[in-house]
């Protein structure tokens, strides 16, 4: 038996002339559903697969549900001659398109072998001729075929190949989705060790002393469990970088952390390499302390740390695909895949080609445009506070320019750092002075609402009804009121329900009862409810800041004053804006006065009210 081992997220295109057995190979060893002919294609088509003429647009649609596999990553396998290296290179794009692996399958069998199983067959036949240019021109393409781009290529030259040979799917060397964690990733060190040994001790992390045959003389693990991510640019910059390297390769290969390469690491492995290297942006400062090294010491060392840094995966999907770690950030549709592009975006994100004011390159927020379920956890670029958005967070807090050096727990979602010591180096681009605007970057992102969010059908996760779609019809009419109707979006935290929470009673002659209404609130903890006198009220929400400038720091709002007030549909409650500033005003000098501010330690509430008609 012999083990042809493929990616799991592979394009895997079969090679091979008619009657060399491609199509019953495909049936024993791959999934109805996963693969795709193209005689069957000809069929939906045409309703007869042997229709030549209709070849063209069996192959367009061939395409279709072989690039619909691979985005939503899954295997598909092309069942066709796939002798010609026209056709075979539209396929190898079109992997590469999807960020998935070309696998060449090439049955090379005897050419009278064919002939004979083409002359049995009863359904279709092709002309000997035919089939002998189909051998010559799969023949000639043999040698070319990695050149083509096909990253693993099998040869089956006999039956007794064929029979003996066993399909096994590798998973990505990017998925790590059965690692749960719990996790701590740190936001880039360069070379800021004293500060990574003080964060990984106020993580509790603990260290044992090695015996300092090349490693670092301590290695740091968690006594529960927790495994460290280091999020890359490990090097340059700070004044301890070879002990950084070695603390973090000597977690690595104890199994108590994981890495993941950065932009400054990657220039580092080629100049270890002999590659030419412009010595800037602090790479100086790493090749010092590997000068200041013994001679005996320093090319043992740099072949070491070098490997190490060179073996460095370009990102990890982890947690059943929940949590994504990468230096620069992570694409959703390149989750879990395996490319040059993949890495490069890992390694220095998204550019617009423009330089700003300081001569350098202006990045792309591509985290602005993220929609994936899965968190995003990356560094690279130095911002005053990690801060949330689109499920995405940058914990890079600047340490070696003297900002902090931070983690995020996971799952938890806590967030925990430590100052840097010193300065060690000036940053090109200021990030330590606050922002003018002193918007967090969710609220930046949101001040513009994106159309792509509300338009056609839409699901929302709950935790009372679980997963409720919305239709297309819905969602338009909704945009229509929002657009026209309602207050500002980032106002609306909360639209009150019209009816008790639990269901429709089973009293006969009741719509709600008591007893079931006490009932439901018991069982979610609540052990006192408020019960008043029906009334002819009107349902109003106030929500209701201290002042604006807590408006503009909760809310995003710096124009629309520091509250408003809607009803339950989220329309403005008074057409007056005198009179509905009169009423916060109100409402905001009794919380004052009450001391609610201080007693719940908030500057802004919401309320659920009745507004009386006296």
């Amino acid at each position: 038996m012999s083990t042809l081992t493929i990616p799991e997220l592979s394009l895997v295109v079969l090679i091979g002339p008619s009657g060399s057995g491609k199509s019953t190979f495909a049936r024993r060893h791959f999934l109805l559903t996963e693969v795709i002919s193209s005689d069957f294609c000809r069929a939906l088509i045409a309703d007869d697969e042997n229709d030549q003429a209709s070849t063209a647009e069996a192959f367009d649609l061939l395409h279709v549900i072989a690039g619909k596999r691979l985005a939503g990553g899954r295997l598909a396998v092309v069942d066709a001659t796939n002798v010609q290296p026209t056709a075979r290179r539209s396929l190898v794009a079109l992997a590469r398109e999807y960020h998935a692996v070309p696998v060449a399958l090439v049955f090379d069998l005897p050419e009278g072998q064919c002939q004979d199983r083409n002359r049995a067959r009863s359904d279709r036949q092709i002309p000997a001729g035919a089939l002998h240019r189909q051998v010559e021109q799969m023949r000639r393409g043999l040698r070319g075929l990695q050149k083509e781009g096909f990253r693993y290529v099998f040869r089956l030259t006999s039956d007794q190949q064929v029979e003996a040979a066993q399909i096994q799917r590798q998973p990505t060397w990017t998925n790590r989705s059965g690692e749960h964690g719990p996790f701590d990733v740190i936001g880039d060190v360069h070379g800021c060790c004293d500060e990574l040994e003080t964060l990984l001790e106020e993580l509790g992390y603990v260290f044992t002393l090695t015996d300092g045959s090349g490693t670092y003389s301590r290695l740091y693990s968690h006594p529960q469990g927790r495994k460290a991510v280091f999020l890359g640019d490990l090097v340059d910059r700070g004044p301890r970088v070879l002990d950084t390297l070695q603390l973090v390769h000597s977690m690595v290969q104890a199994g108590n952390a994981l890495a993941v390469p950065g932009n400054h690491d990657a220039r580092l492995v080629r100049k270890l390499q002999g590659r030419d290297v412009q010595v800037t942006h602090g790479l100086k400062s790493t090749l010092d302390e590997f000068d200041a090294l013994p001679d005996d010491v320093r090319g043992a060392l740099a072949r070491d740390l070098g490997a190490f840094l060179d073996g460095l995966i370009s990102h990890y999907v982890l947690d059943e695909g929940q949590l994504v770690v990468a230096h620069a950030g992570m694409l959703e549709s390149m989750q879990g895949r395996a490319s040059a592009q993949v890495r490069d975006f890992a390694l220095y994100g998204e550019t617009t080609g423009e330089t700003d004011e300081f001569g350098l390159l202006v990045r792309n927020q591509w985290a602005a445009e993220y929609r994936g379920k899965a968190r995003v956890v990356y560094g690279h670029v130095p911002v005053l506070q990690p801060e949330w958005l689109n499920n995405t967070i940058d914990v890079d807090t600047g340490c070696v320019y003297g900002g902090r050096l931070t983690a995020l727990r996971y799952p938890e979602l806590e967030l925990v750092s430590v100052p840097a010591r010193r300065v060690y180096r000036q940053p090109e681009r200021p990030f330590l002075q606050p922002q003018a605007e002193r918007l967090s970057a969710q609220q930046q992102q949101d001040e513009l609402l994106d159309v792509q969010d509300v338009l056609g059908k839409h699901g929302v996760e709950t935790a009372l009804m679980g997963h409720v779609t919305i239709p297309e019809g819905n969602s338009a009419a909704a945009l229509e009121v929002m657009s026209r109707f309602i207050v500002h979006p980032q106002w609306l935290i909360y639209l009150p329900p019209t009816m008790s929470p639990p269901e429709a009673t089973q009293h006969p002659g009741y719509l709600e009862y008591p007893a079931e209404a006490f009932a439901y609130y018991r069982k979610n903890g609540v052990g006192q409810v408020v019960c008043e006198q029906k009334h002819m009220g009107s349902r109003l929400v106030a929500v209701v800041c201290r002042d604006a400038e807590v408006a503009l720091r909760r809310f995003g709002l710096g124009d629309q004053g520091s509250g408003v007030l809607y009803t339950r549909t989220g329309r403005r409650f008074f057409a007056d804006a005198g009179l509905e500033t009169a009423l916060l005003d109100q409402l905001r000098a009794g919380l004052e006065a009450s001391g609610f501010w201080e007693a719940f330690h908030t500057g802004w509430v919401c309320l659920d009210c009745e507004l009386m008609p006296w």
